[in-house]
């Protein structure tokens, strides 16, 4: 074990907070903030003993706001309170029947099933039981959002360039959802190398479960544990950038302070941790700034111009929540995806063809 990796796992035990977010406090405009993000009146940065504000606890960026916003909303970023009650009551609902008892008479030959939340099928292996997307809409500057996405204004992320798909369809071929050709065809979350979707980052972003995150500082770093698949990221504060041919998960990232705010510039990206397309030379750049006792406003902007027609910006709130942020033990050693790939390998020798996200079977030549 590292001395680096024992003083984080030192500070962890000494920094975790267990609060949950306040609402309904006496408000004030955080001086000179872009945003005029709002903390209660008398609040004060607290501060490291270096002096910078401290982001250490744990917190969670769940939220019900999807990334891209619905294309009926058009450039509307802020939801009205009646679109707000609806949506959060939809997902009060779907809770309730998720706690519903299982008919003990269901057998596998009786699905599709529908387990709730668009799983069917063999999908039901996530049901409600395991589904945490968070309860509320997220709201910054007291503005319940629409979409993570404020840039391009419609909240849709903007077309790939004719470069990013053909990258594309070089690195996957003739690859459909779901190939089960061998382990680079699955998923990094599958393989237990990184997070679901960007969990990790950068950018991070919520995701149906394990939206939690642990900050500690130092003088020299910033680490951000990851809950989902349990990454670690280690920001460097100041520094100069590695080579540019070497490749890192999640990203070579260098951080300084503008002011009260951690700006995080990364690059250097491996090729196999793509957003939505992004290409290994894009650049990400997050902002993170503690705006009351309970919040971080994190802010995003990934420029990628062989990928993207347009940059793309987001914000997203982090809550304090409770700790400690437990591992995620993914496969339990990662034994699930050899089952995977031997039970597709037994289909072939059957002249049966899985295929489809979580392996639905197709007959080949069925009647």
């Amino acid at each position: 074990m590292s001395k680096l990796t024992r003083a984080a796992l030192a500070l962890c035990a000494a920094t975790a907070l267990s609060t949950f977010a306040i609402h309904g406090q006496a408000q004030g405009v955080v001086p000179n903030h872009p945003m005029g993000v709002v903390a209660p009146r008398g609040w004060k940065t607290p501060r490291t003993v270096d002096g910078h504000p401290s982001l250490e606890g744990v917190w969670t960026n769940a939220t019900l706001t999807t990334l891209e916003r619905d294309p009926k909303l058009g450039d509307r970023l802020v939801l009205t309170e009646e679109e707000v009650a609806r949506i959060e009551g939809t997902e009060r609902k779907t809770v309730v029947a998720g706690q519903a008892s299982t008919d003990p008479k269901i057998k596998v030959t009786d699905l599709p099933e529908d387990c709730g939340r668009g799983f069917r099928g063999v999908d039901c292996g996530y049901n409600s039981f395991w589904i945490d997307p968070g309860t509320h809409i997220i709201r910054v500057n007291g503005q319940p959002r629409s979409s993570i996405l404020v840039e391009p204004k419609n909240g849709r992320l903007p077309p790939l360039t004719k470069e990013a798909q053909a990258r594309m369809q070089a690195r996957f071929g003739n690859a459909r959802v779901g190939n089960f050709d061998g382990p680079e065809r699955r998923s990094l979350g599958e393989r237990c190398i990184l997070s679901f979707g960007t969990s990790a980052g950068p950018p991070m972003l919520p995701l149906l479960y394990n939206n939690n995150y642990q900050i500690i500082q130092t003088k020299d770093e910033v680490l951000i544990e990851v809950e989902m698949v349990h990454d670690t990221r280690i920001i460097r504060l100041g520094g100069r950038p590695i080579p540019a041919s070497v490749k890192q998960w999640m990203g070579d990232s260098i951080g300084h302070w503008e002011g009260d705010t951690l700006v995080v510039e990364t690059g250097h990206l491996r090729p196999e941790q793509s957003f939505r397309g992004s290409g290994p030379d894009g650049k990400v750049v997050e902002r993170l700034t503690r705006i009351g006792p309970q919040q971080i406003l994190y802010q995003f902007e990934l420029n990628d111009p062989s990928a993207f027609t347009a940059p793309i910006k987001g914000e997203v709130a982090l809550n304090a929540t409770k700790g400690p942020v437990y591992e995620y033990a993914c496969h339990e050693g990662n034994y699930a995806l050899p089952g995977i790939l031997a039970g597709a390998r037994a289909e072939e020798k059957r002249g049966r063809e899985l295929e489809g996200n979580r392996g639905e079977v197709k007959d080949e030549g069925a009647e």
